[in-house]
């Protein structure tokens, strides 16, 4: 049987934790910390603005991470190429998140997927809703700043036929909101792919996880803020998943 995943997402600006609705930093995060949640994975990726800036805090983010934190990492922010997916692999990385780069130039998911392996390739996919297209949702790329006119579940069925093997759907509307995940959103992309789909933004409780799987039949639910404002573990998460019929690791 497979176990569904729950995934801690972290955004570092200039090598500092910010949370990512208001984009505050939160100094209060050790990679021991982070460890002890018994996490089944990592996500790690740089919010740096400045397309120039120096990578190189982030890198050293990712490779303490890397030494650290014994479960997989999936890392991204700013590739636009295959060398930048090279780098990110050589720091420490276990897969690599793409999204602008992606919808600027697809065949870069194919690069990936031939370099690595698909399961290497995951493609990160940030929607708003949109009254403009029938999905009601359009999928955004530059930080959620420009529209692209896809819509979610067409782009993430063109990313899988690309190589990407996983899809991380993210609700800009929910970012940060602890409301709950998208659901809907989220159906519409898990109905569209075959590969495991990752749901991001606006879990603030347990509850929020097993409405992502039963509900939005997502693979693994991620979240970041919910940890910035309490003290909970994903260990007292999953026992409440496994309590509701999720099957996690425990």
């Amino acid at each position: 049987m497979l176990r569904n995943r729950l995934i801690t997402v972290l955004t570092f600006n200039d090598g500092t934790l910010f949370r990512t609705k208001l984009f505050e930093p939160d100094y209060r995060y050790t990679h021991n910390f982070v460890d002890s949640w018994s996490v089944d994975e990592i996500v790690i990726l740089d919010i740096t603005r400045d397309p120039n800036a120096d990578k190189r805090a982030f890198y050293d983010v990712v490779t303490q991470f890397a030494k650290e934190c014994f479960v997989p990492l999936a890392v991204g922010g700013g590739i636009r190429t295959l060398d930048d997916a090279r780098q990110m692999m050589a720091v420490g990385g276990d897969k690599v998140v793409v999204n602008s780069g992606a919808v600027e130039r697809p065949k870069l998911i194919t690069e990936i997927a031939e370099a690595y392996g698909s399961q290497c390739a995951v493609l990160s996919v940030d929607a708003r809703k949109s009254e403009s297209l029938d999905s009601g949702y359009e999928v955004f790329s530059h930080f959620a700043g420009q529209p692209t006119g896809k819509a979610p579940g067409d782009w993430a069925l063109e990313g899988e036929k690309l190589g990407a093997g996983e899809i991380m759907i993210t609700s800009v509307e929910r970012d940060g909101s602890l409301q709950g995940y998208d659901l809907a959103l989220c159906r519409q992309v898990t109905e569209a792919v075959t590969v495991p789909v990752l749901g991001m933004a606006g879990a603030g409780n347990w509850k929020h996880f097993v409405e992502g799987v039963e509900q939005g039949g997502l693979s693994a639910v991620c979240t970041q803020n919910i940890y910035h404002f309490t003290e909970t573990s994903i260990a007292s998460a999953k026992k409440f998943m496994e309590k509701k019929g999720i099957p996690v690791r425990l």
